[in-house]
């Protein structure tokens, strides 16, 4: 087994020297320091994971915390992106869902600092998410797909404006204008900028905005069905709706299909993700994609690069999404209700 001695012997230089190359110290010179990495590529030593550990204090270990594994594809391509860069990396994850609330996502956050991880992957329940206690024990820490105010952490999120822009412009183009919109929690930055989107698409196109067709809900299908039976009740309902994520959007068309209604003849829907069964529904339903592995792979290079001694300001990354179009938003026009087969007469 090649050891740590062995490097030093075949490059010329001390132990000492080969430590300071593995462990990227600032004052080694390039040259020394491009000899070491030779000598350990030629001989294949891999630094001891258990030493470094002890070196820093820190395990090989992450954890991601996210806010709602229940979101369904979304989540779980953000944490196949985190996975991918940690593996490679020599890391492993552990996982965590909080379920949006905040004193679960608090005792994450304590156990992550407890057990000395490398780092953490967050998305924050809300506004008052609280890094204090990782930033004291400097465990560093970016946040994916939602941000915080005033929090200084490393940020990876989708361009949630231009998102909810594409969505409802594409409605408007088709001829829609009393477009409604169901969107998450605005103590979120994803639920918040979803709707700031929507409205001001609505605004800068002369279309007012009206409050009875904005429905605040939780991310959840239950919430998306109240919400749009709510919106289906009222005395003049919209035509068209803008649904801020995939569990509400399925909320929402069952309840058009529970009050036996059309899409898109009596009611256009755009979601917010895109999933894989939304090409299938019939008629299939137009989305805004989010780039949900690129997220988790954003955030985890960030996290990676704070590891290995990056300490320059917070940085934030915005990817943005696309609008993939299909036939639940067919422009006013051409909305007609399916034909009904008949089959047969007698003769």
């Amino acid at each position: 087994m090649t050891t740590i001695v062995d490097v030093a012997r075949a490059a010329g230089v001390s132990t000492a020297t080969v430590s300071r190359v593995l462990n990227k110290h600032p004052h080694v010179d390039p040259r020394l320091a491009s000899v070491v990495m030779q000598a350990v590529k030629d001989l294949g030593y891999q630094p001891s994971r258990v030493a470094r550990s002890l070196r820093t204090r820190r395990n090989r270990v992450w954890a991601l915390v996210i806010s709602d594994i229940r979101t369904g594809p979304f989540f779980a391509d953000v944490v196949r992106g985190v996975e991918d860069v940690a593996y490679s990396a020599g890391y492993s994850l552990f996982l965590c869902n909080t379920d949006e609330d905040p004193l679960k996502e608090a005792s994450y956050i304590n156990l992550a600092v407890a057990e000395n991880v490398g780092g953490v992957v967050l998305t924050p329940s809300g506004p008052r998410t609280d890094l204090g206690s990782l930033a004291s024990s400097g465990t560093p820490v970016v946040l994916v797909d939602r941000k915080l105010p005033d929090q200084g952490a490393d940020t990876v999120v989708v361009d949630n404006v231009l998102g909810a822009t594409q969505a409802v412009a594409h409605l408007l183009a088709g001829g829609y204008q009393r477009v409604a919109c169901i969107t998450g929690p605005l103590s979120t930055t994803t639920g918040l900028q979803r709707y700031q989107g929507y409205a001001r698409t609505l605004e800068q196109a002369g279309v007012p905005v009206h409050d009875r067709w904005v429905r605040v809900a939780d991310f959840r299908e239950a919430g998306g069905r109240a919400a749009m039976q709510e919106l289906l009740a009222l005395a003049e309902p919209p035509e068209a709706v803008f649904v801020a994520n995939n569990l509400m959007t399925v909320g929402a068309l069952q309840a058009i299909a529970e009050a036996g209604l059309e899409v898109p003849a009596d009611m256009a829907v755009v979601g917010f993700d895109d999933v894989p069964w939304a090409s299938l529904l019939r008629p299939p339903l137009t989305t805004v994609a989010q780039p949900a592995y690129d997220l988790g792979l954003e955030s985890a290079r960030l996290l990676l690069s704070r590891l290995e001694g990056y300490s320059g300001a917070a940085r934030l990354v915005t990817l943005a999404p696309t609008l993939r179009v299909r036939e639940s938003s067919a422009p006013k026009a051409q909305a007609t209700r399916p034909a009904v087969a008949t089959g047969d007469r007698d003769k």
